[in-house]
């Protein structure tokens, strides 16, 4: 006879230390799960966006997944982003993930997720970076960020923790305190030559790896001369790119489906031509060494951000955790389990 299983909470602090110095770690977890995607182990619906009339640039998304195989989980991330919230001194986004036991149904935890979805979208940009970089036999010395907040942050420390070594970082912001802030962490982390670009269209032509992390809504780069000296591009803000720079780029994806929507700048691409030819496939196409990248052209990776990833990461926080024994379970969180009272 199946138990209710307890259910338990997980707090940020929990779950970041189940995961900070162990960078690599996870980028393989991501791979895997990738692996899983890719091989018809998981299940990913549509995102599910939830919008204010009044409020435009704010949002809160449902990411529902179930993951198969060995991890055997299923679950929701309920992720918002509310740009404004960075002015008033606190984080863009905040979120909270449930995972449901993979037999009953029940939920067996909620954590924290905001570091979960931070940690598992830089896994993705640095495993693509390293494997597309390698792919095109040239790793790159010139790292230029576009957006000074927490997902470059970490998406920063991925790479390095992945191999990645720089000669020099160039940081565009919108804000001159944003971009300063971030400056200084990057020479705390020990790089020597931190450049603050006041212009993008400099900081485009100094770099060979190109990290977007915005909060943009719409393309704001839309000349696809910037992008001649053919930097690799982790595209991770999804919307920053006109279609013509789309065009000219060979694209990896991280699934065509789930990308193809919500104003994209892929999806707006194929609006434009009406096919998604574009597209040459995705990262698990990468990894399974099906495609590789050019060396002569800029190479796009634009991820959507699966759930699945989130529910990888999330089942092995809650494991560690749990073996660790530090699950703080709530009593009685089900209660009336009697069918007939």
């Amino acid at each position: 006879m199946s138990q209710v299983p307890p259910f338990a909470i997980i707090s940020g602090r929990q779950v970041h230390d189940a995961v900070h110095g162990r960078e690599r770690e996870v980028t393989e977890l991501i791979e895997s799960a990738y692996r899983l995607h890719g091989e018809g182990e998981t299940t990913n619906p549509d995102s599910y966006f939830l919008r204010f009339p009044d409020r435009p640039r704010d949002r809160i998304i449902a990411l529902p997944a179930s993951v198969r195989g060995k991890v055997g989980v299923h679950g929701l991330k309920w992720i918002s982003s509310f740009p404004d919230n960075v002015t008033a001194g606190i984080p863009r986004a905040s979120a909270v993930l449930v995972l449901n036991d993979f037999h009953t149904g029940y939920p067996i935890a909620c954590l924290e997720a905001s570091i979960i979805s931070a940690a598992r979208t830089a896994a993705s940009a640095a495993s693509a970076a390293v494997r597309l970089s390698t792919a095109r036999g040239a790793a790159p010395r010139r790292l230029g960020v576009v957006g000074a907040g927490v997902i470059a942050r970490y998406t920063y420390h991925y790479l390095r923790a992945n191999g990645l070594h720089f000669d020099s970082v160039g940081v565009h912001d919108l804000s001159a305190e944003h971009a300063a802030g971030f400056g200084d962490h990057l020479r705390r982390s020990g790089e020597q030559d931190v450049v603050r670009h006041d212009s993008l269209d400099g900081l485009l032509a100094d770099s060979d790896l190109v990290l977007f992390a915005t909060v943009a809504g719409e393309p704001h780069v839309i000349d696809p001369a910037l992008f001649g000296h053919a930097p690799l591009v982790l595209h991770l803000s999804l919307r920053d790119l006109g279609p013509d720079v789309i065009l000219n780029a060979w694209n990896v994806v991280d699934d065509v489906e789930h990308v193809m929507k919500a104003g994209t700048s892929v999806h707006l691409t194929e609006q434009r031509v009406g096919h998604r030819d574009f597209v040459a496939g995705t990262l698990c196409d990468v990894l399974a060494g099906r495609i590789a990248p050019p060396a002569d052209r800029p190479v796009v990776f634009s991820p959507f951000g699966l759930g699945v990833l989130d529910l990888v990461l999330a089942k092995h926080v809650y494991d560690q955790v749990a073996a660790d024994g530090g699950l703080t379970t709530v009593p009685d969180f089900f209660y009336d389990l009697q069918r007939y009272g």
